[in-house]
């Protein structure tokens, strides 16, 4: 069965090397070998053993009949998009990793490949090596989806763990984080929360059968968690942690991307470093956590080549999976309840007049200072209420 690849980078190289590695099992758990055919980038590899295989024209590899399954690792929409809808209408089955691509076109991808009877699978989409999306698709089919609650972006919980373990500030873990590879020379996808705002809505998507447009989830990143907010974080026995959150609410979800305080209790508590990992509640199956290597070359290439197996055995079949085109109006996140943790230099009596009754936090963090916890209430409210303070320094939501 032959294969192509569109896209020679980190991951796509990733898929050319776990093809040729785990070659043998492949074949076995296929029936055939999978041999990869062309791969589609604008460079030349030359001395590397994959340059015969390179393309530049897309349409090499939509126009070839042999290429039954096609891998796109090339990331962003375009001209990802037109690449894979063309592959599709070809007869081509498509699996990507490309979370941009999938958020973004996913149902309409879903559609087109249900129209010529091939798959468009997307695995690496979300978690990285974790097989979240098939437990999800495959395995929790017989459960309603009430919650899910994730760390979905390995930079900004790399950079978390660091500022919480060596107590250093945000500027100087980002600038480690991309001396070692972990964040991108442009970082903002991750530490702004986009990244894990579009995974939370293919997550979400699919529990609900319908778009999720990743644009109406209020999202927030890691920019404004400073060295003296962890030092309230370990005062108050929690950990700050950037969750991607979707729970049901009547027949719709409400979603959310932002720091939240975790205590110990909360399964995500303990998920340091570069790791993800994805907890769901369902209405028959109650707890459930998946956790493992959320990003990197061989964790992703991992799940696309698992892709790869999926469709060799169903290549005259389309897998149905229920993801509508039409999109899914999510709960107004200003209803949205939780306990807030704000810093402010305002006096308790202006705390208490504008808030009520109050937790304060006893910690001699910053001089002229006071940390305090609200008792639950709406986002709505909160934002009323934290308006009538003089000078909010941070607030967090708590977990």
């Amino acid at each position: 069965m032959k294969a192509a690849i569109m896209g020679y980078g980190t991951i796509g190289s990733g898929v050319a090397e776990t093809l040729k590695v785990n070659h043998d099992v492949i074949e076995k758990r296929v029936g055939e070998p999978i041999e990869l055919k062309k791969v589609l980038d604008l460079r030349e590899f030359e001395g590397d053993p994959i340059q015969p295989l390179i393309v530049h024209d897309y349409k090499d590899i939509v126009n070839d009949p042999e290429i039954r399954i096609v891998v796109e690792t090339m990331g962003g929409v375009e001209p990802a998009y037109t690449f894979v809808k063309a592959m599709l209408e070809a007869g081509k089955h498509v699996t990507t990793s490309n979370k941009a691509l999938v958020a973004d076109k996913g149902a309409e991808l879903i559609r087109i490949a249900k129209e010529h009877n091939v798959n468009f699978m997307f695995e690496a989409s979300v978690g990285g090596g974790i097989p979240i999306i098939r437990c999800l698709e495959s395995c929790l089919t017989g459960d309603v989806i009430e919650e899910i609650e994730g760390i979905v972006n390995g930079t900004t919980n790399y950079m978390m763990t660091e500022m919480a373990e060596e107590g250093a500030d945000f500027d100087d873990v980002l600038k480690e984080a991309q001396a070692k590879g972990f964040a991108e020379k442009d970082p903002t996808a991750d530490i702004e929360g986009y990244d894990a705002c579009r995974k939370i809505a293919i997550l979400t998507s699919l529990v609900a059968g319908q778009q999720v447009d990743y644009n109406d989830i209020p999202t927030e990143g890691i920019t404004h968690i400073s060295a003296d907010d962890i030092k309230y974080a370990k005062k108050m026995g929690r950990k700050v942690k950037l969750l991607a959150t979707s729970k049901e609410s009547g027949d719709t979800y409400a979603c959310r991307v932002a720091p939240f305080l975790l205590p110990p209790e909360n399964p995500l508590y303990n998920v340091e470093g570069v790791f993800n990992a994805v907890f769901v509640h369902g209405n028959i199956l109650g707890d459930g956590m998946f956790y493992g290597s959320g990003a990197g070359k061989l964790p992703t290439a991992s799940a696309v080549v698992g892709d790869i197996v999926k469709i060799a055995k169903h290549i005259d079949k389309n897998v149905p999976i229920e993801w509508r085109e039409e999109k899914l109006q999510l709960a107004d996140p200003g209803l949205d309840r939780y306990r807030f943790f704000v810093r402010t230099t305002d006096d308790q009596g202006a705390i208490d007049a504008a808030f009520g009754d109050v937790d304060y936090i006893d910690a001699d963090i910053v001089p002229g200072e006071v940390g305090f916890v609200t008792k639950e209430i709406e986002q709505r409210v909160f934002d009323e209420d934290v308006s009538k303070l003089s000078e909010v320094v941070n607030s967090i939501r708590l977990a």
